[in-house]
């Protein structure tokens, strides 16, 4: 078969399809024929190198989301079958308690830009039928960030969003509008901040409430807060240190910063507030809250927003395209049978 391969540290051009064999599975672990999977800012991340040494060296398979079909299993396996649909944990084995960093998919581990692979089978969820294969695939990452970002009651300052809770969310990329579709499936209203109109209108479209062009309006908050005539329960912050300031601004005095991103500044984790306003690191979550999150999906037929799908073999145009930042929601990669086993 032919697989992805890159250099950590390497960039985008890096990227290059070798022939590899098909693995089997040991004891354990499911073969999974891949189908789909989806590109984050996490796989630009380790492709730059801008987090050392997370990346398997010399080389690594890129790439942490996807969704496919059991093709095989090896000795001791009962938690999935050939032909069960199924997703693999981005972190692989975080069944409870803190993850693992040494077993990261697309990063420590090899990751999903490969036709088949070897997972743990405990790691593998089960897909919903309300799912596509691709729509399953942009869940493991993004989705779960913004599930989380939403719902960890134990986090969150106002509690966990409910009906009549405003967030805001920056930008239109795959956490972005995961967050949008999570939040308007359970009747919260939602604000979004973009540099483009013809974005905003794709996310009213799909439910929000205010849209507000940042570029037009730079000193969006006290914009907000006037259009609203109050502040917001969430804002789902995908920036980083540059925007914390105004996210304060916004909030409601029992407000969160829902803290993910750093495409704005390096952000320093252990932060727990700023401006008298609580800031909540947001992670994955473990096999559990995974499930939780694919439930809440099929409960509310919810269909993640894919906006341009490539061929694995078109994968670093795919990458430059993500880089690039004129998508909406997620990229993502189409993994065709090649004839391989099984």
């Amino acid at each position: 078969m032919r697989a992805a391969f890159a250099r950590g540290g390497a960039g985008i051009g890096s990227v290059e399809m070798r022939h590899v064999p098909v693995p089997d599975p040991g004891p354990g672990e499911a073969l999974v024929r891949i189908t789909a999977a989806t590109l984050n800012y996490r796989d630009l991340i380790m492709l730059k190198g801008l987090l050392p040494g997370l990346t398997k060296a010399p080389d690594y398979v890129p790439l942490s989301c996807a969704a496919g079909v059991v093709a095989a299993t090896g000795d001791g396996v009962t938690r999935v079958k050939v032909g069960d649909r199924v997703s693999p944990l981005l972190a692989q084995g975080w069944i409870d308690g803190p993850p693992d960093p040494r077993r990261m998919l697309g990063a420590s581990l090899d990751g999903v830009a490969r036709p088949l692979a070897v997972f743990d089978a405990e790691s593998l969820l089960p897909i919903p039928d309300t799912l596509t294969d691709q729509e399953a695939a942009t869940l493991p990452c993004a989705g779960l960030t913004a599930y989380n970002a939403l719902f960890d009651d134990q986090a969150l300052s106002s509690g966990p969003l409910r009906p009549g809770h405003w967030v805001l969310v920056q930008g239109t990329g795959g956490v972005a509008i995961a967050a949008l579709q999570w939040a308007k499936a359970v009747g919260a209203r939602v604000a979004i901040l973009s540099g483009s109109d013809e974005k905003l209108a794709r996310t009213a479209a799909l439910g929000a409430d205010l849209t507000i062009n940042r570029h037009a309006t730079p000193d969006w908050a006290p914009a907000v807060r006037r259009r609203l005539g109050h502040g917001i329960d969430i804002v789902v912050d995908v920036l980083g240190a540059g925007s914390l300031d105004a996210a304060a601004r916004v909030l409601t005095e029992n407000g969160t910063i829902a803290a993910i991103g750093m495409l704005d500044g390096p952000f320093n984790w252990g932060r727990q507030s700023h401006e008298g306003r609580r800031i909540r690191a947001v992670t994955l979550g473990d096999r559990a809250r995974h499930a939780a999150m694919l439930a809440f999906a099929a409960r509310h037929d919810v269909h993640s927003i894919v906006d341009a799908v490539y061929d694995l073999e078109q994968l670093p145009d795919a990458l430059r395209h993500l880089e690039s930042g004129r998508f909406f929601g997620k990229i993502g990669i189409q993994i065709k049978e090649q004839g391989e086993r099984p």
